[in-house]
């Protein structure tokens, strides 16, 4: 009865298909009546029928429960004489029934549903022909067949809608809220989550958002989704959203297009809450601000304390210049450093044209830098900034700075995971190795290869200094 039950059978009460095939059994056999008959616990019911008068008898008197049973067409060719079913009420009754036909209908699984049944008030002494005993058994599978589709399209169904029912559940339980428009930016669905944060009716177009966007940010916004909606393409955008409480929230929000068609492509779209990272991130920023501001009053106070206690021995006073100088190339450095993330365009040649511009070169091209453009984080500009300092300064007391025509050439290029930065002094006076390694030389070797983790060698040419520095990559990107 569990395989029965699958089939919903009731469903199908009057089903045409099976209708035209109980007709066509009728008029193949040369019998009054025809019908599909489904067999259940207690009673044999008609799905299909014709020349019958009842949809329905009991179980008891069927002899299609008789007939689902065998292998083959069960034929009775006098119900009247034979003892099983002379007393049935089909035979001794009014319709006095006689002849008797029916090709069993089996499960897939092997179990007896019913059968396709003919029967006719005239004794058939010799039954059917073999013609209508073929006839009727594939008229028969063509019944199971509509019986079968009829069970697998209700399973479908029941899939479909469990799978759609587990999807609701699950966009109604994220914390984000979820929506779907159609082509035109209709807006057809949102999730649970819509009503819950905003206290408002699921809005139907773009306008009807009005209502829940603060109105500094509608405008903006709405210029990037049209943009988005009009090329299909990814949008992507926060604002602040109004809550059911009246306050506003920032949100990002996100849509998708189904296809790159944006005459045809549906809108998929998420609304995530980010309020508090946002205001975290202008926390931070105000901090960043205010600890920027003060380094740099730091710095200055540094570097007015170091001119401060220098002003008596000439010795001091230049020690005192050298390390001003440094403490200054450091401010330099630090500025360029914070604004690492407002620019993202600058690379690690905009960071050595900061730091070379002081040095007063004698002509436009007196420093030329070129090659790769590499990335620098704010970690790596501050020993940067000490390393190319020392070679400037030096250069424009010594090398090729200091000289009329003279020229500085750094290459910057990315070899086997390693920046390699090449400084190239042309033009100058000829140079030699210093005979005792100074304070500045110390401090650059110390930044490049202790914080940097790179190597610095320095050949002295009769036409000036040429440098070679490699740091690792991720160090340079950090």
């Amino acid at each position: 009865m569990c395989v029965l039950a699958s089939f919903e059978l009731d469903a199908i009460d009057g089903d045409p298909e099976l209708a035209r095939l109980a007709r066509f059994a009728a008029h193949l056999c040369g019998t009054e009546q025809a019908a599909v008959s489904i067999v259940e616990a207690e009673r044999q019911y008609f799905v299909a029928r014709t020349g019958w008068d009842v949809d329905a008898t009991p179980r008891s008197t069927s002899i299609c429960a008789h007939a689902m049973t065998g292998g083959a067409i069960f034929e009775v060719p006098d119900a009247s004489a034979d003892d099983r079913f002379a007393g049935f009420e089909a035979v001794a009754g009014k319709r006095q029934i006689r002849f008797y036909a029916g090709a069993p209908l089996i499960s897939a699984e092997g179990a007896p549903l019913g059968a396709l049944c003919v029967t006719d008030r005239a004794a058939r002494p010799g039954g059917l022909t073999d013609l209508q005993r073929e006839g009727l058994t594939v008229l028969a599978e063509a019944v199971k067949r509509r019986i079968e589709t009829h069970r697998q399209a209700r399973e479908s169904v029941a899939t479909i809608r469990a799978s759609a029912d587990r999807l609701q559940f699950m966009l109604d339980s994220v914390p984000d809220i979820a929506w779907s428009a159609s082509p035109g930016v209709q807006f057809d669905y949102f999730n649970a989550r819509y009503a819950e944060v905003t206290g408002q009716p699921a809005p139907r177009t773009v306008e009807d958002w009005r209502a829940v966007i603060h109105p500094e940010d509608y405008e903006t916004s709405l210029a990037k989704l049209s943009e988005a909606m009009t090329s299909a393409t990814l949008f992507e955008d926060e604002w602040r959203l109004r809550v059911a409480d009246g306050s506003y929230r920032w949100v990002l929000s996100r849509a998708v297009p189904s296809s790159s068609d944006p005459a045809t492509a549906r809108w998929f779209g998420t609304i995530t809450d980010i309020d508090d990272a946002h205001r975290i991130s202008e926390e931070r920023e105000l901090l960043a601000g205010e600890l920027a501001h003060r380094i740099k009053n730091i710095f200055s106070v540094i570097v007015g304390l170091i001119s401060l206690h220098a002003r008596g021995a000439a010795t001091h006073r230049e020690f005192a210049e050298v390390l001003t100088a440094h403490v200054r190339a450091l401010s330099r450095a630090h500025d360029y450093a914070l604004q690492l993330g407002e620019h993202r365009s600058s690379d690690l040649a905009d960071l050595l044209r900061v730091l070379m511009a002081p040095y007063g070169a004698p002509g436009a091209d007196a420093v030329v830098i070129s090659g790769e453009t590499i990335e620098p984080g704010r970690r790596a500009a501050t020993p940067l900034a000490l390393a190319f300092h020392e070679l400037a300064t030096n250069s424009a007391k010594y090398g090729a700075l200091g000289s009329e025509g003279g020229q500085v050439a750094i290459h910057l290029a990315e070899e086997a995971g390693r920046v390699v930065i090449e400084w190239t002094e042309r033009g100058g006076p000829e140079t030699r190795p210093p005979a005792d390694e100074g304070f500045g030389s110390r401090l650059m070797k110390r930044a490049i290869e202790r914080q940097l983790g790179g190597t610095i060698e320095q050949e002295w040419r009769p036409e000036g200094l040429a440098v070679r520095i490699a740091v690792p990559l991720e160090r340079i990107l950090r």
